[in-house]
């Protein structure tokens, strides 16, 4: 396989532009919404629609989420062969809401069984099944053992970070970056990680954990620094377009980084292809564009619902209440 995107996958309720949040017991409505997927599947569509041979590596299960996910892939050319099937809902769901310029997120996460294994433990299991050219991740815990089982194997790994990370364990975040490839943050991410208050800073202080560095910067291009203090700045490929939605355009980025470096051409061309599949992808609402409109999901038949059977469920539960309040 040419690449595999690991981690988790998200079902998006993408909501367009917002004049303003809603306050508590307020309702604001937005023209715009789309259902989508992304989180570690973006980046995997990314690659595929280069022309490379992509997988995803995540869990799924038998919520509409994973069912969403399962068409996206068959659609996209994306290989499921790596990701796991559970017997529960596997698939996390976000709100994305886009205003000022900007989105925010509201994310529910189902529960693991606890009988699973450590997802980083089997990804270790898929390297050594697959043996990936490359491999893209997010930086957190228990991935600094999958990378250097990646480096061992002689897997080339991209890694990301996502906004807020750096809060949780810095230092295992720069443990990542020394063991990967490429480290491919925004420009407000590596600030934060590094500390400091420039990008030109930022940059000098990443170039001492040894690794090349691309950092993303939306409609600016990216920067491409090298280990020798190199640094140049890519913006061909920047198209101007009307930003809708900038969820998983750093996935995207990063995907068709990948497959310009699978074909051959040197990191700085290669980041000119990102940033042209970049800026297509803020022109679309969620993360893979949109999959359905509003109230249905293109050729999905979601799950048909037995009334009979929720409503004896929702008595039982009332029965198991009241006896228990009884007692």
């Amino acid at each position: 396989m040419d690449m595999i995107s690991f981690g988790s996958v998200f079902l998006e309720l993408v909501f367009g532009h917002v004049r303003e949040l809603p306050g508590p017991g307020e309702e604001v409505f937005t023209d715009e919404f789309a259902l989508s997927c992304g989180g570690a599947v973006t980046s995997a569509t990314a690659a595929a629609a280069a022309g490379v041979r992509a997988g995803l590596c995540t869990v799924l299960g038998d919520d509409f989420g994973s069912q969403v996910v399962t068409e996206h892939c068959a659609t996209a050319g994306v290989e499921l062969s790596p990701s796991a099937r559970v017997a529960r809902a596997a698939t996390g769901i976000t709100a994305v809401l886009n205003f000022d310029g900007d989105r925010g997120f509201v994310t529910h996460m189902p529960p693991r069984g606890e009988d699973e294994q450590p997802e980083t433990d089997r990804w270790r299991e898929v390297l050594r099944a697959s043996r990936p050219a490359w491999c893209y991740l997010h930086a957190g815990p228990g991935v600094p053992a999958f990378l250097r089982e990646a480096r061992r194997l002689g897997c080339k790994i991209v890694l990301d970070i996502s906004l807020g990370d750096e809060r949780d364990d810095r230092g295992t975040i720069i443990e990542c970056v020394a063991l990967a490839d490429i480290f491919v943050p925004n420009g407000e991410e590596l600030l934060r990680l590094t500390g400091t208050a420039a990008i030109g800073a930022a940059v000098a202080a990443a170039a001492a954990w040894g690794t090349q560095l691309v950092v993303k910067r939306g409609a600016a291009g990216a920067l491409v620094a090298g280990t020798d203090g190199s640094v140049t700045e890519v913006s061909a490929g920047v198209s101007a377009v009307t930003v809708r939605d900038l969820t998983g355009a750093g996935d995207t980025f990063a995907g068709a980084m990948i497959a310009g470096l699978l074909g051959g051409a040197p990191l700085a061309d290669a980041v000119v292809a990102a940033n042209a599949a970049g800026s297509q992808a803020v022109g679309h609402l969620g993360a893979v564009g949109e999959i359905g409109g509003p109230g249905m999901i293109a050729g999905l038949a979601p799950r048909p619902v037995d009334v009979g059977k929720v409503a004896a469920a929702l008595a039982a539960g009332c029965r198991r209440r009241v006896t228990e309040q009884g007692r």
